[in-house]
């Protein structure tokens, strides 16, 4: 590891000023309009992505998960740390087969390979559950500097797909995304705990930007949010600047995570932590996802 080069060094001792990124937001060749504008601001917003009878599918099948009682005390599930529900499934397309069937769709896995220029595999998967009155937001960071720093991911060649499974509004924590901002590495203070994934995934401490970093940020890029109807879907840069906040609403929010990373930027060893984080949190198995024609796909939907 010593002779390893790191060009995003993080999780310092002393503050360090923010790296202007040298590698492409766009590996590939966009064909998607929806994609248009990705390269400029990190994320492209798309309406639709599911029908409203896969939204009512979905979302009937991650109830089921959050209920599974087999599941509570599995460590690929995170409760929230106030109000003691669901927070995250991690690993979801081991636990759900329509969703494993979902991700290998062109129109899924499609759109991270426009972005990222090779195959993709999947790095993570999760559900993210935000209960109404008492669903606790995310701290403002990038996703990158977390798989960077914990996991050993070389470079930002990763994409996040958000696929919102009940209405997204302005005030029931949607995500907030700072345009442009995945073109700024941001260094972060602090040495990592062993097991910190254990906290961070209920309550990020470390690998969060100070609030002076948070405030450059964001008069240099501005903030915007993630709004829309059940079916709609965010895909980001893994560097993109984002965070939410509590849910004090009666209206939940909930979302199916897909990650997918290329196969050339597999992970090494940790730049910045003591041990590597479980394999439900960083898959290390460079599987290529399998992209299924889209008829193949709506056969497979009339046959459930």
């Amino acid at each position: 590891m010593s002779d390893r080069s790191d060009r995003y060094p993080t999780r310092l001792t002393e503050p360090a000023p923010h790296l202007e990124r040298t590698d492409p937001t766009v590996w590939g060749r966009i064909t998607s309009p929806e994609l248009t504008g990705f390269d400029a601001n990190g994320y492209a917003m798309i309406p639709d992505l599911l029908s409203p009878e896969e939204v009512a599918a979905f979302g009937a099948e991650i109830g089921h998960l959050a209920a599974d009682p087999v599941l509570y005390g599995d460590e690929r599930v995170v409760v929230e740390p106030v109000a003691g529900q669901v927070r995250s499934v991690f690993q979801v397309h081991k636990l759900s087969k329509p969703i494993a069937e979902l991700l290998t769709e062109s129109r899924i896995v499609g759109l991270a390979e426009q972005i990222l220029g090779s195959a993709v595999y999947l790095h993570q998967s999760r559900v993210n559950y935000m209960p109404g009155f008492g669903g606790s937001g995310f701290a403002w960071h990038s996703d990158f500097e977390t798989w960077h720093a914990e996991d050993g991911m070389p470079a930002p060649r990763a994409v996040s797909l958000s696929i919102a499974l009940t209405d997204n509004f302005p005030f029931n924590g949607s995500l907030m995304l700072m345009p442009g901002s995945h073109r700024t590495f941001v260094p972060c203070l602090g040495e990592t705990p062993d097991g910190h994934y254990r906290e961070s995934l209920r309550e990020q401490r470390f690998g969060v930007p100070t609030n002076d970093d948070i405030t450059f940020l964001a008069a240099r890029f501005g903030i915007t949010q993630f709004t829309g109807r059940a079916g709609s879907a965010l895909l980001f840069d893994s560097n993109l600047m984002h965070g939410s906040s509590n849910n004090i609403t009666p209206f939940p929010r909930s979302n199916i995570f897909l990650v997918f990373n290329s196969v050339e930027n597999a992970l090494d060893e940790p730049y910045a932590a003591p041990r590597r984080r479980p394999a439900h949190i960083a898959a290390r198995e460079v599987t290529p996802v399998r992209r299924v024609p889209e008829a193949v796909a709506a056969l497979a939907d009339q046959a459930r």
